[in-house]
């Protein structure tokens, strides 16, 4: 059933991305209006989604799911990155390539994807790989575009704060008062169909006859929605059969889950500002996203 409920859910969100695209040809948008869209995004929708996973009430059991939530997203995110120095050495990778098989986009996907697939209360597990991924893009991740690291980016970044406000609330049992769950919640909803919008109204201005002639974006979308999913679904049948916690199978579904989406969108706009393959690495992300139509639900099928 869950890879059914997957599927519906991943043809939803595709038909925001067309939704996005079409806009922008029909000329009621422009590609640089997707530039506010992602601001909301960012500074608002997200927050909200992840203080909204927080309002839940910390017991025994959640507070084991969360702790192995976040050792599995620090296992798999090691995995990727080791799949990194492999990819670099062996087929001479640049950045925007690297970087679009090492991060998958977790953090536009993976709250929408968990909440409709398996529940809202689920998402709180969700929110510890999208954590740990956020030190890996400010760090290893700014660090292939720019040869520097970010921390003050890891400390300011919203949707870290969103997460530390979240976390201290749950651990306080602190309650926010219905109202503002309601809206934490109703913006929360937003997150993922805006987030494809975005990247229907940004693939509106790539030339992608010019972009699909290029040989190694297939490489690419192998790696990320092939090779990377078939290594982080060894890992996670062996974490299960070295945790015995309640819910693990389901909590080790969402990491996977995480894992297996198509490339970050984040890279896009680390390319934009410090590569001159921006319109590549939007490429890249169109053609992870309309191929995971058919290898997400294949892959939670195999677990």
């Amino acid at each position: 059933m869950i890879p059914q409920l997957l599927l519906y859910k991943i043809l939803q969100l595709s038909v925001a991305m067309a939704l996005g695209f079409i806009l922008v040809k029909l000329k009621l948008l422009k590609s640089a209006d997707s530039t506010a869209l992602s601001k909301l995004s960012l500074y608002v929708l997200m927050p909200s989604a992840i203080i909204n996973a927080f309002s839940i009430e910390l017991t025994p059991s959640i507070s084991k799911g969360i702790a192995l939530a976040f050792l599995s997203a620090f296992v798999l995110n090691g995995a990727l990155l080791l799949v990194d120095l492999g990819f670099k050495k062996i087929c001479r990778a640049t950045a925007v390539e690297r970087a679009s098989v090492v991060y998958p986009n977790a953090a536009n996907l993976i709250i929408p994807i968990v909440s409709f697939v398996l529940g809202e209360e689920w998402v709180v597990y969700s929110c510890a790989f999208m954590s740990v991924q956020l030190f890996f893009l400010w760090t290893h991740g700014i660090k292939l575009f720019t040869g520097k690291l970010n921390l003050k980016k890891i400390v300011t970044n919203v949707n870290i704060i969103a997460i530390v406000i979240g976390a201290l609330l749950m651990v306080t049992g602190i309650k926010l008062p219905q109202f503002a769950l309601d809206i934490t919640s109703s913006f929360g909803s937003m997150l993922g169909n805006i987030g494809m919008v975005i990247a229907g109204m940004m693939a509106a201005q790539v030339d992608f006859k010019k972009m699909l002639a290029k040989k190694r974006l297939y490489l690419v979308a192998l790696m990320r929605m092939i090779i990377c999913p078939f290594l982080t679904l060894a890992i996670v049948k062996l974490l299960l059969l070295v945790f015995d916690i309640p819910n693990v199978e389901k909590i080790l579904l969402i990491s996977y889950l995480a894992s297996i989406t198509p490339s970050a969108a984040t890279v896009m706009q680390f390319a934009l500002l410090h590569s001159d393959e921006a319109d590549y690495s939007v490429a890249i992300n169109i053609v992870t996203t309309l191929l995971c139509i058919v290898t997400m639900p294949i892959f939670v099928f195999l677990y």
